[in-house]
């Protein structure tokens, strides 16, 4: 009870957006006016909320892409080795999404002004980079711990070299996490704003573009295009945790 109590809670706000997404009426108010798509096709015939769309995806793609790969690494690097200063090492990877958004942001708008970089769509994918890649490392040092250390070294033992062994052991028995890293990267990163807004410069997401409808006047655009993307972050969570959950409830039965 409490549980959808909660649900009901933290989605109402999503739902009524979605609802006035349609509404023919500009202003969001009680009764609705007739069932209308005239939002939908506002933002469709608007080359700035295209622009910015294709620069989310650019982001979104770029940075899973990245993330996942540095995610990847340093699940590894923590699986397989024991070194010196190995808690700091783990607490300096895991510390971006510690800091807060502004905070994080600011810090790389004056290093992107410093290094001449400032204002393109790969600061964007830098940046983003960085403040997801904790996540993929999270899901896929989960899957690791998972597995039988020997299963590498008696690949080793087998004849194996170990690139052999990361590319028909390590990397197999990670795919599952590695796909949910990608998902779950590309979400947050098409979903992310404060970072997106102090480094874009020109450069536009969409969620940097829904703060310049809302600025001064109320426009349904922003119902429209609000939902798109909450539609395409549920999206990737959900694949996220449906290709992580059916392999470990795989695993469970095996």
């Amino acid at each position: 009870m409490y549980v959808c109590l909660i649900f009901a809670f933290v989605f109402a706000p999503i739902i009524f957006s979605l609802i006035f997404s349609f509404n023919s009426q500009r202003f969001p108010t009680i009764p609705l006016g007739s069932f209308s798509v005239q939002w939908y096709q506002k933002i469709l015939g608007d080359p700035d909320v295209w622009q910015a769309a294709i620069n989310s995806l650019i982001v979104s793609t770029c940075t899973a892409i990245i993330a996942t790969f540095l995610g990847f690494c340093t699940a590894y690097s923590d699986f397989r080795y024991n070194f010196r200063l190995k808690a700091p090492y783990l607490a300096l990877i895991l510390l971006p999404p510690t800091i807060p958004l502004i905070i994080m942001a600011l810090a790389m708008l004056a290093w992107f002004s410093k290094i001449g970089i400032s204002g393109q769509v790969y600061s964007i994918i830098i940046a983003h980079s960085v403040l997801t890649a904790p996540f993929a490392m999270a899901v896929i040092r989960l899957r690791l711990s998972q597995m039988n250390p020997d299963l590498e070294a008696a690949a080793w033992n087998l004849g194996g070299s170990e690139w052999q062994a990361m590319r028909h052991v390590i990397i197999p028995f990670c795919k599952p996490a590695i796909a949910s890293g990608l998902f779950l990267t590309a979400a947050v990163s098409f979903d992310e704003f404060a970072v997106s807004w102090f480094v874009s410069g020109l450069n536009k997401t969409l969620p940097v573009i829904i703060l310049e409808i809302v600025q001064g006047n109320i426009d349904p655009q922003v119902n429209a295009i609000g939902t798109f993307v909450f539609l395409i972050s549920m999206t990737l969570v959900v694949l996220a945790q449906l290709l992580f959950a059916s392999r470990q409830l795989r695993s469970i039965r095996t």
